[in-house]
């Protein structure tokens, strides 16, 4: 089988197509990519590269690549071509608000890309299942209405941001095609995920928690967070690769919409303790806001900053998250195995 991967190129999907690859040792993708394999891309895909295509174009310039992927058998696509304009992390990082610096850009990438995916897509009889990768931005501030519960992928829908708006804008053009069309489709929507391969690229530069916990305790260096309190539901980006490859491979599907995250919540004094386990030494300072080097807001605990419930995909397939403690360290390993080996790349 041959699968598509837009956006191949950079985090999540990276770990996706080498898992996908070193599952099956007969199995193929292609990657369509406006940016071609970096050094750290190219060493992490050189035991499976005979058996990867790299098609770098523009998403939006269909004649620039829809010949290309002709000329391959296509049987599954996972879209995840995106511009991800998120900032905060530190104070300075705070003050930004990177949507305002190309806002159109912004939803003609994540919105039309789609579409022009999805163009090629419905002419294609080899094309057995499109997964759209959306995210937990689409959700709104606060939910579900019983404290405590996780969060469904039906209701609490109500995104602010033009990144969230067209990321749901695409989930609903998605629908619609697979009812027009007759194509077997759905969208998962990602938690806060971290782990390898997360790295600054050019259409994402944003580091979640535990890849800022990670990399600073390994490094030395104090940690500084406003607080040990907030919370989020961190997802290992190989727990998220198994998890879309179990949606292409369930041979049912109920629903549109899929949740993938851990199903809880972690606190950043949690994540800084999974890291003492592994650095002993790590010297942690709670700090005020204007000094912290790990800022989150503390108010922000349910909607999209709390646990996603994973109902749906632990129904329709045999997928489960790891622990956050298990996931984290091995996510020190690989940072310790492969970033260092590269004099810090990817930090």
């Amino acid at each position: 089988m041959t699968l598509l991967v837009t956006g191949g190129t950079g985090f999540v999907m990276s770990v996706l197509v080498r898992e996908w690859l070193d599952r099956d040792p007969a199995a193929r993708a292609v990657i369509l990519d406006r940016s071609g394999l970096d050094a750290m891309a190219e060493r992490y895909f050189a035991p499976v590269r005979d058996r990867l295509t790299v098609i770098a174009a523009d998403i939006l310039d269909s004649d620039q690549w829809a010949g290309l992927l002709d000329a391959h058998s296509i049987s599954a696509v996972v879209h995840g071509a995106t511009i991800t304009p998120i900032s905060r992390g530190t104070a300075t990082e705070a003050k930004r608000q990177p949507e305002a610096e190309d806002p159109a850009r912004i939803v003609d990438v994540n919105l039309m890309g789609t579409v022009r995916v999805l163009e090629w897509a419905r002419s294609k009889p080899s094309v057995k299942r499109f997964v759209y990768v959306s995210s937990g931005s689409v959700y709104r501030h606060h939910g579900p209405d019983w404290a405590g519960e996780p969060l469904p992928e039906d209701g609490y829908v109500a995104p602010l941001t033009l990144y969230g708006i067209s990321k749901f804008a695409s989930e609903m053009v998605v629908n619609r095609y697979a009812d027009l069309f007759g194509l077997s489709a759905l969208s998962v929507r990602l938690a806060s995920v971290y782990g390898p391969m997360d790295r600054a690229t050019e259409s994402r530069n944003f580091r979640h928690v535990p890849n800022r916990i990670a990399h600073m305790a390994l490094s030395g260096e104090v940690i500084r967070p406003n607080s040990l309190e907030p919370v989020g539901d961190y997802a290992h980006s190989g727990d998220v690769a198994k998890a879309i490859i179990a949606l292409l491979s369930a041979p049912r599907l109920r629903y549109r919409h899929y949740n993938i995250g851990s199903g809880v919540t972690s606190t950043i004094g949690d994540v800084i303790g999974w890291a003492r386990e592994r650095v002993p030494g790590l010297q942690v300072e709670v700090s005020p806001h204007d000094t912290a080097n790990v800022i989150q807001d503390t108010a922000l605990k349910d909607g999209m900053w709390g646990a996603y419930d994973l109902a749906r995909i632990e129904r329709d397939t045999d997928w489960r998250p790891r622990s956050g403690k298990e996931a984290f360290h091995d996510y020190m390993d690989w940072i310790v195995a492969n970033e260092s080996a590269a004099s810090g790349e990817g930090k």
